[in-house]
């Protein structure tokens, strides 16, 4: 299972009742941060989520609400005593900005490995982000900006039946669950002889800062959940969405429903928008099955049965 909390809800600045837009994923241990925008590393400490384990960073674009926490993120990272290594994901650009907050840090105490402008399906080095498959797409906005899937592959289940069936010597069933393969006496084993076939894993999909695309729902399709920034909540606001190339309620919530995802997470809403529910059932009322997110909340997302 993926556990998931909303570090902020907000877009263009952080105030005083939501933080910028900000997920952070916790699977097996190891934390994923998607996007970190002005104030992250408080709303973290605010919602008690610990920075240690942070190994992976996905940016969508540079605009400050997206990596201006980034800075102080890092730093705060290398007191808490991380030392193991950390990716940071981003669009093109990402280099030469980190490579100028780099002016500013004395050092870090762990090693800082980049992934600019990606392209296609990628997976990340890792005990356990080796197991993850990323996948990008490009949106459609001011500058430019990607955004992600997350596969989470769910691990095949040992048979003991099939085992025992191919006569596998117990000593090696162990090892050949964990990938391995053995030539003894004359037989070949290898994982097919003690797991059962492929199980469907997690799909998570994060959009934001973008007109809606074609190409958006294929690439969310079948998600477990689909986090889309909702910019605008009233539907008279679409000239606003269009111009500064975000997204409507009723919009976010449409591509929901062509990429026939299961639930829609609404964030990264307008500063002029007191309570994004007023607006919910601009969405509800195409997508059925669309949440609005507010800072701090939490989901966990677990595997299909």
């Amino acid at each position: 299972m993926v556990n998931l909390t909303m570090i902020g809800t907000g877009g263009n600045v952080p105030s005083h009742t939501r933080f910028c837009s900000s997920v952070l994923l916790n699977y097996k241990g190891v934390k994923i941060l998607i996007d970190c925008g002005e104030g992250t590393q408080i709303a973290m400490k605010k919602f008690s989520c610990g920075f240690k384990g942070i190994d992976l960073i996905l940016i969508s674009h540079l605009h400050g609400d997206h990596i201006n926490g980034l800075l102080g993120l890092l730093s705060t990272m290398g007191n808490a005593e991380k030392r193991s290594p950390l990716t940071i994901v981003g669009p093109s650009g990402i280099r030469r900005a980190i490579s100028a907050m780099m002016v500013l840090w004395e050092g870090l105490p762990f090693e800082l490995r980049v992934i600019e402008n990606p392209i296609g399906s990628f997976s990340v080095v890792g005990d356990v982000l080796k197991d993850i498959e990323i996948n990008t797409i490009v949106l459609d906005h001011s500058t430019e900006c990607i955004g992600y899937s997350l596969y989470f592959n769910r691990g095949r289940k040992f048979s003991v039946e099939k085992a025992e069936a191919n006569s596998v010597p117990k000593y090696i069933w162990n090892h050949l669950q964990k990938g391995k393969t053995y030539y003894i006496n004359d037989k070949f084993y290898s994982p097919e002889d003690v797991l059962e076939d492929e199980r469907k894993g997690i799909k998570l999909s994060f959009i934001t800062d973008t007109r809606p695309l074609d190409s958006i729902p294929e690439f969310i399709s079948d998600s477990d959940l689909f986090i889309c920034e909702a910019m605008y909540g009233d539907d008279i606001d679409i000239s606003k969405a269009v111009k500064n190339k975000h997204m409507t309620f009723r919009e976010a919530a449409s591509l929901a429903l062509k990429g026939n995802v299961k639930k829609l997470l609404l964030t990264h809403f307008s500063p002029s928008i007191d309570n994004p529910n007023d607006y919910r059932c601009n969405a509800t009322s195409v997508f059925k099955d669309s949440e609005v997110a507010v800072d701090g909340m939490s989901l966990t997302i677990s595997y299909p049965k």
